[in-house]
């Protein structure tokens, strides 16, 4: 087979995602074939609503082969998953089904069958429920890797934040001079290898203009200092700069990635920039895992509605 597979996990059963994707895979070709991780029950009923008709492969998840994996048809794992719970409102009861469905996925990227990774959306609160922060920092457990970061990324402007979903109330006690050289010496890395072009990077201050009426400066005493050891090792990053100004269109053009001190400080412009044409990736894992730049949004289930453009730009990312 010449390209790998991308390897899907649907996530959480009571979502827009299975809308996006069936509109997805009806309307386009991929060079890579897709291996879909859900319940073939909520599949069929989703296309029923859709009224749409998608050719499936199923395949076992036990006796999985590349040679049963088909280009022309969507490949599908069958996660078991009571029916009588679909397109309902989102709760725990769909915690085992979707932690089953991870695992299937976990278990083809350690068998390196493929190595790309997309996940659907869950509920932070019902799937994780205060363990995990984010499904970033699940799969990072799940991986066991300890240096990773958060990118979204539109390949004009991308941007990073160094604390993920933490509350605001936290995030000046969790930046460290090590944590951001850390998180952009990865994203580096991954920047020169996978697009094979320099890297132009600008960080923003944690403070208003970066500036404190605290004794303590977080901008002066932890990001200057870790630009400054960033630069010493020839990497192309500058900063810290006012959060409110950066992204003005004279800076911004001026960096292909923003890092930011915390999640809202960068995702609010950068959506608002290009609302649903970006897409989440997370950089350090064995694998390349994406997501689509959106949330379960149960509210939007069987309006038929929903916009497919991050899921899309995903799956495009990953088809090579």
């Amino acid at each position: 087979m010449k390209y790998k597979p991308i390897v899907v996990v649907a996530g959480e059963p009571n979502s827009i995602f299975l809308e996006i994707f069936i509109k997805i895979v009806k309307k386009n070709k991929f060079k890579s074939p897709i291996i879909l991780i859900c319940s073939k029950k909520i599949l069929s009923k989703q296309q029923k609503v859709l009224k749409e008709k998608i050719k499936i492969n199923l395949i076992d998840r036990e006796k999985l082969l590349l040679n049963k994996i088909k280009i022309d048809k969507l490949n599908l794992i069958d996660v078991d998953y009571d029916q009588n719970n679909a397109f309902q409102k989102i709760s725990s009861k769909s915690n085992k089904y979707i932690k089953s469905s991870f695992d299937i996925g976990l278990d083809i990227m350690k068998s390196k069958i493929s190595n790309k990774f997309i996940n659907g959306p869950i509920s932070k609160e019902k799937f994780l429920k205060n363990k995990f922060i984010g499904i970033t920092e699940y799969l990072a457990n799940r991986t066991n890797i300890k240096n990773y970061a958060m990118i979204i990324y539109n390949k004009k402007l991308s941007v990073s934040p160094i604390i993920t979903h933490e509350p605001l109330k936290k995030v000046s006690k969790k930046i460290t001079k090590t944590k951001i050289i850390k998180k952009i010496k990865i994203i580096e890395k991954f920047w020169k290898n996978f697009f094979r072009k320099k890297i132009k990077i600008g960080v923003t201050g944690l403070n208003p203009h970066c500036e404190s009426t605290d004794k303590f400066n977080e901008d002066k005493k932890i990001i200057s200092p870790a630009v400054k050891n960033l630069q010493r090792a020839k990497i192309n990053i500058k900063g810290p700069f006012p959060a409110d100004t950066i992204f003005t269109t004279s800076n911004r053009k001026n960096y292909n990635l923003i890092v930011g001190m915390y999640h809202d400080q960068v995702l609010t412009p950068i959506k608002t920039l290009f609302e649903y044409n970006a897409i989440n990736l997370t950089v350090g894992l064995p694998f390349i895992r994406v997501s689509p730049d959106h949330g379960p949004n149960e509210k939007m289930l069987g309006k038929k509605t929903s916009d497919t453009t991050s899921l899309l730009n995903s799956i495009r990312f990953l088809d090579f």
